[in-house]
């Protein structure tokens, strides 16, 4: 696929003509690349594939899957939707900043515009987050402020929804910055607590009533403003 700047046309005498690209070619070269991020089962990668693949996400390209974590489902799923997947072990790496310098490299090999978090349970350092300012969105599962921040993840967030009896909870789609769930809030939706409800009853509930509506929203939010913002 030719980009802008690659490549030229022959014209007369061998002089270079400005570069033609086909309807398919141009299409791709003006979406925003996206890499999103997971570790484990891949569900919120799933609902962002299938938007794209419906055409929900007409400004990103899926261009690539980064996997914190060798074997997991989300891996599958990047597999049969055809788009390419890497893994960077975080336990192959002494530190947290060789990872963070690990991951921006791959990252920037594929051109990558923006990152989604979905599911990725490292915290991004400082050299990842520097290079990808208001181009970074994570997924969570409550309504931040509220049962989030450091250790608050997966069905411990769920957990203490429950343990404070709370009536509602939800989901919350925000920028990533430094702060562990600080960034700029872009998308809420909110999720009833039921009567008997379980941890893995509501993460369920929130899951498909929130986050899988969301995520994918936010994507095409963010990828229609990096597309504009190249004009």
């Amino acid at each position: 696929m030719l980009r802008s700047g690659q490549g030229s046309v022959k014209t007369r005498a061998g002089e270079a003509g400005p570069e033609v690209l086909t309807a398919g070619q141009d299409a791709a070269a003006s979406r925003c690349r996206v890499a999103v991020l997971v570790s484990g089962g891949g569900t919120n990668l799933q609902a962002v594939l299938d938007a794209a693949r419906a055409g929900g996400i007409p400004h990103g390209e899926m261009a690539l899957v980064v996997s914190s974590r060798p074997g997991v489902g989300a891996l599958e799923r990047a597999a049969a939707f055809g788009v390419e997947a890497v893994v960077v072990e975080r336990q192959k790496y002494e530190t947290a900043e060789k990872f963070d310098a690990a991951l921006l490299r791959v990252l920037k090999k594929h051109q990558v515009d923006m990152l989604v978090l979905a599911g990725f349970l490292c915290i991004l350092g400082k050299k990842v987050v520097k290079a990808y300012p208001n181009r970074i969105l994570n997924v969570h599962p409550s309504l931040i402020p509220s049962f989030c921040g450091e250790g608050m993840y997966g069905l411990k967030v769920h957990e203490a929804v429950l343990a404070r009896g709370v009536k509602v909870t939800g989901a919350t789609v925000h920028y990533v910055n430094e702060v562990c769930d600080g960034g700029e809030i872009l998308l809420q939706k909110a999720v009833e607590v039921r009567a008997g409800d379980t941890p893995e009853l509501l993460q369920q509930r929130v899951m498909e009533r929130a986050e899988w509506l969301l995520l994918p929203r936010a994507v095409e939010i963010v990828a229609a403003r990096i597309v504009a913002g190249r004009g």
